[in-house]
Formats: structure tokens, sequence, C-alpha cells
């Protein structure tokens, strides 16, 4: 039961990150992009736990891929608030 659910959620990630990339690609936002790349890292750890006898759970280094996946998160949002204020402000 925990397998497939594990690999429900590595396609769910592996959704969010097509997604995202569509979104990239149709209006050239870098935050699509981050929000990308951290749902691929989020894959990318899924299948480094799912793999039996590689990875040990209690050492925690296949969960550096999903911090480094919510770094990307953080620096995404932080780049769109900093390109936001430098742009001008236009009055409609």
């Amino acid at each position: 039961m925990i397998e497939m659910l594990a690999g429900a959620l590595l396609f769910a990630y592996l959704c969010a990150s097509a997604f995202f990339l569509r979104f990239w690609k149709r209006t050239g936002d870098r935050l699509f992009l981050y929000f990308a790349v951290a749902f691929s890292l989020f894959v990318l750890n899924q299948l480094a736990i799912a793999i039996p006898g590689v990875a040990d759970e209690t050492d925690g280094y296949e969960y550096l891929l999903r911090v480094l996946g919510f770094i990307a998160i953080i620096i995404g949002i932080v780049d769109k608030n900093l390109r936001a204020k430098r742009a001008p402000r236009r009055l409609v």
C-alpha cells in the first residue's frame, strides 16, 4: 500500500512539474521555471527513496533533494518580488 501511494505521489510531482514547465514556456515568467525545477527535484527525491536497499531513510541524505526543491521555490518567490519592485508601474 505504501509503495502505491509513493508511486502516486511521484506521478503527481511529475504532473505538477510538467504543468509549471508548460506555463513557463507560454508566459516566460521565471517563477514557473523555479516551480518546475522544484517539483523535478521532488520527483528525484521520491525515486531515491523508492529504490530499495540504496537509500536508508534514517540517514537523511535523500531528503537533501527535497530541501533543495524548497530552496528553489523560495528563490523563485524572492526573485519575483524583487523584479516587481524594480519594474516601473503602468497607469491604466
